[in-house]
């Protein structure tokens, strides 16, 4: 169907909502029209993102529905005996995730597949860890992470609570393509499901196992004095956090009360993402009037947490996740003597190399996996059969973490704690945060790093995204600065290709686009499409022997790379 005849057949549809219907009806513009309908959202591994509204190009409960049709027949499909373990179910704080998360179970009790849906809301680490807890055959979560408000999503989870495999993410797409009519997905009633035993409400029982979980993880007995502002951006993370870092001793812990409470039009920031300064402009006054030691925020589904801490100038400055990553290395592999045999850290390949060299330096292996936490959860799937390697941390570029083996996605509950403990460390050796990751890199080098996002939407978007990946792949740029290009890597075919040499070998990973550039002096840049936004992502990370240094050669770097993209 053209975007034409898909908006008219939503507009008359008997079985829409009357708010769909009113929306539907109040469009005028020919160009909104087509971006709602000119496709369908995309259903990635990592499920699906997009705006509120109504059409097939935006989030609501027709496009939910049909994603947990797709859902439902697969686990059907893969064992019937998946419909008694059932799928975990929780949300956030956005608006409409309550709406979706009983719709996703509405269809799910349709089908005979019984569902465990959270009480109210949870932070995504809770909802992997309930996977597993419970024994599930899945979860859903209903998030749109860090986007803006105007967005909400639907991430999909395995039995190992895990985002969803590969295959089985196919599997959902091949039976969401061949729905007939997605207005026609059978949905029982909330109250029938209930009666049934087929929808099944949840809360403190899961919650306290969860916090047990994660405090297993920490060094609980904390007598430091170490004064913590905290904010959850209006999120999830507000309840969890403030409980474990209470069970660990600290009693200095200042909430930011214009940020406490959960509010999905997230009416103090542009967007709740805590990458960026003026999410936490609140929470530095708030440090300045208190004396603060730290300053913490996670994003509004709990996975993900920014640190911000005074630099040498007294400057207020937000850690990237990199660094943020780097310093827990450090400090896991410094304080926790308990973890023996093998041991190993788990990065994706966009995340820098400064934690490779620090887990090298303590005798430890570093993994590299594809970007997704879910690749970094298989590892420790694995070794926790094969016993191969002991699991320390998993940690990615963009601000995720975990330790333990509780989960199986980054969990900003347990990376809070984590951060916590390690500032009273150093708080007691008459250090703060910043001092110790200037003490890492006068050890290891100046590692610097950035990230481009270049948002490609509309009819256009995804073509004009493969062009500029066909543009790299056949412009290797060959090299910056006084560097050189030593190594090709194109993930998408899995080859590593030595320029030097013109030796070819594989990768070892799964196929992925996303392309990466290797140059003589430990620089790199790589270029990735996201899976659930219409993004194309530039990644990159150099070396020097300074602060200075460092910056000069990424601007060097990210000018040689604008270049291609202008041409």
């Amino acid at each position: 169907m053209s975007y034409q005849e898909l908006y008219e057949k939503w507009k008359n549809s008997s079985k829409i909502s009357p708010e769909l219907r009113d929306e539907l009806n109040s469009l005028t513009d020919e160009n909104d029209i087509e971006d709602r309908f000119y496709t369908y959202l995309s259903f990635g591994t990592a499920g699906m993102r997009g705006k509120l509204g109504a059409g097939t190009n935006r989030m609501n409960d027709v496009m939910v529905a049909r994603a947990t049709y797709g859902l439902a027949k697969q686990l059907l499909q893969a064992d019937p005996e998946n419909a008694k373990r059932g799928v975990a179910i929780a949300y956030d704080s956005r608006i409409k995730s309550t709406d979706f998360a009983k719709v996703a179970a509405e269809v799910l009790a349709a089908d005979g597949i019984k569902s465990y849906l959270f009480e109210s809301l949870r932070p995504t680490p809770e909802l992997s860890f309930a996977v597993r807890y419970l024994g599930c055959a899945g979860g859903i979560m209903i998030t749109a992470s860090h986007n803006p408000k105007e967005y909400n999503g639907y991430k999909v989870y395995g039995p190992d609570g895990a985002q969803l495999a590969n295959e089985a993410a196919d599997t959902v797409v091949e039976v969401i393509e061949g729905i007939d009519d997605y207005f026609d997905i059978p949905r029982m009633s909330f109250e029938e499901g209930e009666k049934k035993g087929l929808i099944n409400v949840v809360g403190k029982e899961i919650d306290d196992e969860y916090y047990k979980a994660v405090e297993n993880v920490i060094h609980m007995d904390q007598k430091s004095d170490l004064v913590i502002v905290y904010t959850p951006l209006h999120g999830t993370g507000n309840l969890p956090v403030r409980h474990v870092l209470k069970d660990m001793g600290f009693d200095k812990v200042y909430v930011v009360k214009e940020q406490e409470l959960p509010d999905g039009t997230f009416p103090t920031v542009e967007k709740p993402n805590p990458e960026f300064k003026e999410v936490f402009n609140l929470a530095i006054k708030l440090a300045e009037e208190v004396g603060a030691d730290l300053i913490l925020g996670t994003d509004p589904d709990g996975d993900r947490v920014g640190v911000v801490n005074k630099n040498s100038d007294g400057e207020y400055v937000v850690f990237t996740g990199n660094q943020t990553g780097a310093l827990l290395v450090d400090y896991m592999l410094k304080t926790r003597k308990e973890l023996k045999g093998d041991l190993a850290i788990v990065k994706s390949i966009v995340t820098s190399d400064l934690a490779k060299a620090i887990a090298k330096e303590h005798g430890a292996e570093t993994v590299d996996v594809l970007t997704g936490f879910k690749y970094i959860g298989e590892k420790i799937t694995d070794w926790a059969k094969t016993h191969d390697k002991t699991f320390v941390l998993g940690l990615e570029e963009s601000y995720g973490y975990l330790a333990g083996e509780y989960a199986r996605d980054k969990d900003a509950v347990v990376a809070s704690a984590l951060i916590c403990e390690m500032a009273a460390y150093y708080k007691e050796r008459g250090m703060t945060l910043y001092d110790a990751l200037q003490e890492l890199y006068k050890k290891y080098g100046y590692y610097k790093e950035a990230v481009q996002s270049f948002k490609m939407e509309g009819i256009e978007g995804p073509q004009k995204i493969k062009s500029i990946m066909e543009k790299f792949r056949k412009n290797h740029l060959e090299g910056f600065g006084d560097e050189k290009i030593v190594e090709s890597i194109d993930y998408q075919n899995g080859k590593v290709t030595d320029v030097v040499t013109g030796e070819v070998s594989e990768t070892g990973l799964p196929q992925s686009n996303v392309l990466k550039n290797v140059y003589d002096k430990n620089s790199w840049f790589a270029l990735r499409p996201s899976g659930t936004e219409p993004l194309l992502k530039v990644y990159y990370s150099v070396t020097g022997d300074t602060q200075e240094q460092a910056d000069e050669k990424l601007k060097e770097l990210q000018d040689e790379v604008s270049k291609v993209f202008e041409d």
